[in-house]
């Protein structure tokens, strides 16, 4: 009886030395398969303010951070996406330069020097923690294509890049491509709550509470493709006021 005892704990022991040998293994090849130092460019790049930076050491290491790719000549979808973080960055708080950071990469070095980029980046009230960066074209195409931002130029089109944005946390390992011009309430949850594990997430209003929302197709139009530069009644932004 105690025999058999005896060879029942060495089973169960066995299968419990097997069970946290695999789940080791595969946390270890998990953590080999994050991007890391090992996967993201450390090249250097220049902020709006003449400071030199370097990608992953400087910038990403240890953040949560959201990238996307403009350029300052950009009429269409730039001055959107742009428009459209900053009322992310808004919505952020004083999150934004303490644990969040949005980095805005030009794909046209040769005209966005740091001066042109900070003036673009005033143009938009870019508050703390939004750097505007410039750098050599090869450093910023091997950037883009790492994240999974690069499109191929378009010498006719030159404003046909995509509006997407790479929002990731290098500590968890967990990165996500966006549009740079989505609602900007759902990127700032994406990026505030769902890149953090939701640990910093606030509790919601229940739907039992929320009141049925009727909105016409010109609300709609306005919200989706205007509130970001204009306001109606409330004073300027980056467009005149509507109402005049």
């Amino acid at each position: 009886m105690q025999r058999q005892a005896w060879s029942g704990a060495v089973s169960v022991s066995a299968v419990m030395c097997l069970t946290m040998a695999i789940i080791g293994t595969a946390l270890v090849a998990a953590e080999r398969r994050r991007w890391g130092a090992d996967y993201f460019p450390n090249v250097t790049l220049t902020t709006q303010d003449g400071a030199r930076v370097r990608f992953y050491e400087d910038l990403v290491k240890g953040k949560i951070v959201a990238v996307n790719l403009i350029y300052t000549t950009c009429k269409y979808a730039c001055p959107l996406e742009t428009a459209r973080l900053a009322q992310v960055h808004k919505l952020l708080g004083d999150r934004m330069g303490k644990d969040v950071f949005f980095y805005s990469i030009t794909i046209d070095p040769e005209h966005d020097t740091p001066a042109v980029l900070k003036k673009y980046a005033e143009k938009y009230n870019a508050g703390p923690g939004w750097l505007f960066l410039t750098g050599k074209a090869e450093d910023i195409e091997l950037i883009s294509r790492k994240l999974g931002l690069y499109t191929e130029p378009n010498p006719e089109n030159k404003d046909g890049h995509r509006p997407a944005l790479m929002v990731g946390n290098d500590l968890t390992g967990q990165w996500m491509r966006n549009s740079a011009i989505d609602n900007p309430r759902f990127l700032a949850r994406t990026i505030g709550d769902m890149m953090s594990n939701w640990k910093n997430a606030k509790r919601g209003q229940s739907y039992e509470d929320v009141k049925p929302i009727a909105i016409d197709a010109a609300q709609y139009t306005f919200g989706r493709r205007c509130a970001p530069c204009h306001s109606i009644g409330e004073g300027p932004r980056i467009g005149p006021d509507l109402a005049g």
